[in-house]
Protein backbone atom coordinates (compact mmCIF):
# COMPACT_ATOMS: atom_id res chain seq x y z
CA UNK A 1 0.00 0.00 0.00
CA UNK A 2 1.09 3.53 -0.61
CA UNK A 3 0.85 6.43 1.71
CA UNK A 4 0.17 10.06 0.83
CA UNK A 5 2.87 11.31 3.17
CA UNK A 6 6.33 9.76 3.40
CA UNK A 7 6.65 10.56 7.16
CA UNK A 8 3.55 8.70 8.33
CA UNK A 9 3.95 5.00 9.03
CA UNK A 10 1.91 2.60 7.01
CA UNK A 11 -0.79 0.42 8.47
CA UNK A 12 1.64 -2.52 8.50
CA UNK A 13 4.16 -0.57 10.59
CA UNK A 14 1.64 0.65 13.24
CA UNK A 15 1.18 -1.63 16.26
CA UNK A 16 -2.40 -2.83 16.75
CA UNK A 17 -2.89 -0.90 20.04
CA UNK A 18 -1.18 2.27 18.75
CA UNK A 19 -3.33 4.21 16.37
CA UNK A 20 -2.23 7.66 15.38
CA UNK A 21 -4.71 10.24 16.40
CA UNK A 22 -4.90 13.92 15.74
CA UNK A 23 -5.68 14.91 19.36
CA UNK A 24 -2.65 13.30 20.93
CA UNK A 25 -1.44 14.78 24.21
CA UNK A 26 2.10 15.92 24.77
CA UNK A 27 4.34 13.52 26.71
CA UNK A 28 3.65 13.48 30.46
CA UNK A 29 6.18 15.02 32.80
CA UNK A 30 7.28 13.48 36.13
CA UNK A 31 4.51 15.09 38.21
CA UNK A 32 1.76 13.77 35.92
CA UNK A 33 3.29 10.30 36.03
CA UNK A 34 3.45 10.40 39.84
CA UNK A 35 -0.21 11.43 40.06
CA UNK A 36 -1.23 8.67 37.69
CA UNK A 37 0.78 6.13 39.68
CA UNK A 38 -0.82 7.29 42.96
CA UNK A 39 -4.33 7.00 41.49
CA UNK A 40 -3.56 3.56 40.13
CA UNK A 41 -2.21 2.26 43.44
CA UNK A 42 -5.11 3.77 45.40
CA UNK A 43 -7.65 1.91 43.28
CA UNK A 44 -5.77 -1.36 42.97
CA UNK A 45 -6.11 -3.82 45.84
CA UNK A 46 -3.01 -4.33 47.92
CA UNK A 47 -1.12 -7.52 47.10
CA UNK A 48 -1.66 -10.35 49.52
CA UNK A 49 1.45 -10.78 51.59
CA UNK A 50 2.21 -13.67 53.85
CA UNK A 51 1.38 -12.68 57.40
CA UNK A 52 2.65 -14.02 60.64
CA UNK A 53 0.01 -15.87 62.66
CA UNK A 54 -1.74 -13.65 65.19
CA UNK A 55 -1.13 -10.34 63.40
CA UNK A 56 -4.11 -8.31 62.32
CA UNK A 57 -3.96 -5.46 59.86
CA UNK A 58 -6.76 -2.99 59.26
CA UNK A 59 -8.40 -3.29 55.85
CA UNK A 60 -7.18 -0.60 53.46
CA UNK A 61 -10.43 -0.17 51.50
CA UNK A 62 -8.50 1.51 48.71
CA UNK A 63 -7.78 4.69 50.66
CA UNK A 64 -4.49 6.50 50.67
CA UNK A 65 -3.37 8.15 53.88
CA UNK A 66 -2.85 11.85 53.49
CA UNK A 67 -1.56 14.81 55.39
CA UNK A 68 -4.89 15.75 56.94
CA UNK A 69 -6.32 14.30 60.21
CA UNK A 70 -8.18 11.07 59.76
CA UNK A 71 -10.08 8.54 61.93
CA UNK A 72 -7.14 6.17 61.49
CA UNK A 73 -4.75 8.60 63.20
CA UNK A 74 -3.96 8.24 66.92
CA UNK A 75 -6.66 9.93 68.98
CA UNK A 76 -6.52 11.68 72.35
CA UNK A 77 -8.05 9.96 75.34
CA UNK A 78 -10.67 12.71 75.63
CA UNK A 79 -11.83 12.17 72.04
CA UNK A 80 -11.93 8.40 72.44
CA UNK A 81 -13.87 8.54 75.72
CA UNK A 82 -16.26 11.13 74.27
CA UNK A 83 -17.00 8.85 71.34
CA UNK A 84 -17.49 5.87 73.71
CA UNK A 85 -19.92 7.85 75.90
CA UNK A 86 -21.89 9.03 72.85
CA UNK A 87 -22.05 5.55 71.32
CA UNK A 88 -23.46 3.99 74.49
CA UNK A 89 -25.75 6.88 75.48
CA UNK A 90 -24.07 7.43 78.84
CA UNK A 91 -24.05 11.23 78.66
CA UNK A 92 -26.99 11.93 80.98
CA UNK A 93 -26.00 9.19 83.41
CA UNK A 94 -22.47 10.61 83.74
CA UNK A 95 -23.80 14.13 84.26
CA UNK A 96 -26.20 12.90 86.98
CA UNK A 97 -23.43 11.03 88.77
CA UNK A 98 -21.32 14.17 88.50
CA UNK A 99 -24.09 16.04 90.32
CA UNK A 100 -24.18 13.31 92.98
CA UNK A 101 -20.44 13.78 93.46
CA UNK A 102 -20.78 17.58 93.73
CA UNK A 103 -23.96 17.47 95.83
CA UNK A 104 -22.48 19.54 98.66
CA UNK A 105 -21.45 22.46 96.45
CA UNK A 106 -24.82 22.46 94.65
CA UNK A 107 -27.14 22.44 97.68
CA UNK A 108 -24.86 23.89 100.32
CA UNK A 109 -22.88 22.32 103.15
CA UNK A 110 -25.64 22.42 105.77
CA UNK A 111 -28.31 20.84 103.56
CA UNK A 112 -25.86 18.24 102.20
CA UNK A 113 -24.98 17.25 105.76
CA UNK A 114 -28.58 16.15 106.38
CA UNK A 115 -29.68 14.79 102.99
CA UNK A 116 -28.19 12.66 100.23
CA UNK A 117 -29.35 11.82 96.71
CA UNK A 118 -30.22 8.14 96.30
CA UNK A 119 -31.32 7.62 92.71
CA UNK A 120 -32.34 9.32 89.48
CA UNK A 121 -34.74 7.67 87.02
CA UNK A 122 -37.00 9.19 84.36
CA UNK A 123 -36.60 12.76 85.61
CA UNK A 124 -37.33 11.85 89.22
CA UNK A 125 -34.61 12.44 91.82
CA UNK A 126 -34.98 10.58 95.13
CA UNK A 127 -33.39 12.33 98.11
CA UNK A 128 -33.15 10.76 101.58
CA UNK A 129 -32.96 12.93 104.71
CA UNK A 130 -31.77 11.99 108.19
CA UNK A 131 -34.68 13.67 110.03
CA UNK A 132 -38.33 14.40 109.29
CA UNK A 133 -37.74 18.12 109.95
CA UNK A 134 -35.12 18.17 107.18
CA UNK A 135 -37.52 16.29 104.88
CA UNK A 136 -40.10 19.05 105.40
CA UNK A 137 -37.50 21.75 104.83
CA UNK A 138 -36.25 20.09 101.64
CA UNK A 139 -39.83 19.77 100.31
CA UNK A 140 -40.12 23.55 100.64
CA UNK A 141 -36.77 24.05 98.84
CA UNK A 142 -37.62 21.55 96.07
CA UNK A 143 -38.56 24.10 93.32
CA UNK A 144 -35.31 26.03 93.87
CA UNK A 145 -33.34 22.79 93.90
CA UNK A 146 -34.99 21.59 90.66
CA UNK A 147 -34.09 24.88 88.95
CA UNK A 148 -30.46 24.69 90.11
CA UNK A 149 -30.09 21.04 89.05
CA UNK A 150 -31.59 21.76 85.62
CA UNK A 151 -29.02 24.53 85.16
CA UNK A 152 -26.31 21.94 85.73
CA UNK A 153 -27.83 18.99 83.84
CA UNK A 154 -29.80 20.67 81.07
CA UNK A 155 -33.34 21.95 80.61
CA UNK A 156 -36.13 19.61 81.83
CA UNK A 157 -33.74 16.91 83.05
CA UNK A 158 -34.98 16.87 86.65
CA UNK A 159 -38.78 17.05 86.68
CA UNK A 160 -39.54 16.09 90.28
CA UNK A 161 -37.74 15.67 93.58
CA UNK A 162 -39.07 12.92 95.80
CA UNK A 163 -38.01 13.69 99.38
CA UNK A 164 -38.06 10.72 101.75
CA UNK A 165 -37.58 10.86 105.48
CA UNK A 166 -35.29 8.65 107.52
CA UNK A 167 -35.66 4.89 107.47
CA UNK A 168 -37.70 3.64 110.42
CA UNK A 169 -36.19 1.19 112.88
CA UNK A 170 -36.51 -2.49 112.06
CA UNK A 171 -37.85 -4.63 114.86
CA UNK A 172 -37.07 -7.83 113.07
CA UNK A 173 -34.16 -9.51 114.78
CA UNK A 174 -33.08 -13.04 113.97
CA UNK A 175 -34.09 -15.53 111.31
CA UNK A 176 -37.59 -16.43 112.62
CA UNK A 177 -40.78 -14.44 112.84
CA UNK A 178 -44.47 -15.06 113.45
CA UNK A 179 -47.17 -13.93 111.04
CA UNK A 180 -49.46 -11.39 112.53
CA UNK A 181 -47.23 -11.05 115.56
CA UNK A 182 -46.25 -7.64 116.93
CA UNK A 183 -42.59 -8.48 117.04
CA UNK A 184 -40.57 -7.83 120.19
CA UNK A 185 -43.35 -5.60 121.59
CA UNK A 186 -45.63 -8.54 122.35
CA UNK A 187 -43.50 -9.63 125.31
CA UNK A 188 -43.81 -6.38 127.24
CA UNK A 189 -46.82 -7.64 129.12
Amino acid sequence: MTSDSPDEPTADEVAPDETPDETSTPPADGLDLARALTRATAKAPAPKARRKPGRRDAPRKGRVSGARPDDRDPQTLETTLGRLVDDHGWDLSLRVHGVFGRWEELVGAEVAQHCTPESFTDGRLVVRTDATAWATQLRLLAPTLVRRLNEELGHQTVLQIDVQGPHGPSWKKGPRSVRGGRGPRDTYG
